[in-house]
C-alpha cells in the first residue's frame, strides 16, 4: 500500500524519533480499520495505555487528527472519531474517481503481460478475503490492486496524488467492503480485461463506473445511517 505506515493495531508501538508521528500513524490506523469506530469516545489514558506510551503524544496525537479530520474535539466532552457526512463521502470519492479513471486509461496503454497477471494474482486475492468474510483483508486487497493500476499509469503525478486520499478511502470502504463485495470484484475483473485487451477508452469507462458505483453505495449507506440516528 504506498504511502500507508505499518502499525501494529493492539499493544505497545516502536518508538521511532518523533514519537508523536508513531502515536498520529498509530491512531490513524486504528481508525481506518475499524478498530476505533466513528463516534467513539476517545479517552487519552486509554489510548496511552493501549499503545504503551505517556498521556502526552496521544493529547498531542488528537489535536494533529482533530486538524486533519480524523477526530472530532467537542468542548466539556473530549474526543471523538469523526462520522464522516454524505456530503463529505461526495466530494472525496468524486475526486478519487477522477484520479482512478486517468490511471485506468493509462494502465490500459502501459500494462505488460506480467502486469496483467499480477493484477489478477490481487484480483484472487480480494476474491479469497470476500470469501473468508474477512473485512480488512478484502479492504487492503482492494486498495492493493486499485494502487497497482497506478503504478502500471505511468504516471508520477498520479501515483504521488492518489496516496493522498488512499487512507481515506479505505476507511471509507470499510464498511461496505462486505455489502458490495460481489459487484465490486465482479466490476474489477472488468477493468483486467479491459487493460489486458489495451483498450484505454473501455477501462477508463469501467473505473469511471466502478468508482461512480462504489460512491453511491457508500453514501446512501451513510444517509440512511444518519436517518436511523434521528
Amino acid at each position: 500500500m504506498p504511502d500507508t505506515p505499518t502499525v501494529a493495531a493492539h499493544g505497545p508501538i516502536a518508538r521511532p524519533a518523533p514519537l508523536r508521528q508513531a502515536v498520529y500513524d498509530a491512531l490513524t490506523e486504528l481508525i481506518i480499520n475499524g478498530s476505533l469506530r466513528p463516534g467513539q469516545h476517545l479517552v487519552e489514558a486509554d489510548l496511552a495505555e493501549r499503545l504503551g506510551v505517556s498521556r502526552q503524544p496521544v493529547r498531542e496525537a488528537l489535536q494533529r487528527l482533530h486538524t486533519t479530520g480524523w477526530v472530532d474535539l467537542r468542548p466539556a466532552q473530549g474526543a471523538f472519531v469523526h462520522s464522516p457526512t454524505p456530503e463529505e463521502c461526495a466530494q472525496l470519492l468524486s475526486v478519487r474517481a477522477a484520479l482512478e479513471t486517468h490511471s485506468a486509461h493509462g494502465a490500459a496503454l502501459h500494462a505488460t503481460a506480467h502486469d496483467v497477471a499480477r493484477l489478477w494474482e490481487l484480483q484472487g486475492a480480494g476474491l479469497s478475503a470476500l470469501a473468508a468474510g474477512d473485512t480488512r483483508a478484502i479492504v487492503e486487497a482492494n486498495a492493493a490492486l486499485h494502487g497497482h493500476i497506478t503504478q502500471l499509469s505511468r504516471n508520477t503525478v498520479l501515483a504521488e496524488l492518489i496516496p493522498q486520499v488512499d487512507r481515506r478511502v479505505r476507511w471509507y470502504y470499510m464498511p461496505i467492503a462486505k455489502p458490495r463485495g460481489t459487484d465490486a470484484w465482479s466490476e474489477h475483473a472488468r477493468i483486467i480485461e479491459a487493460i489486458a485487451d489495451r483498450d484505454a477508452e473501455l477501462a477508463e469507462e469501467l473505473m469511471r463506473r466502478h468508482t461512480r458505483n462504489t460512491t453511491d453505495f457508500y453514501c446512501r449507506q451513510i444517509a440512511a445511517m444518519a436517518a436511523q440516528q434521528h
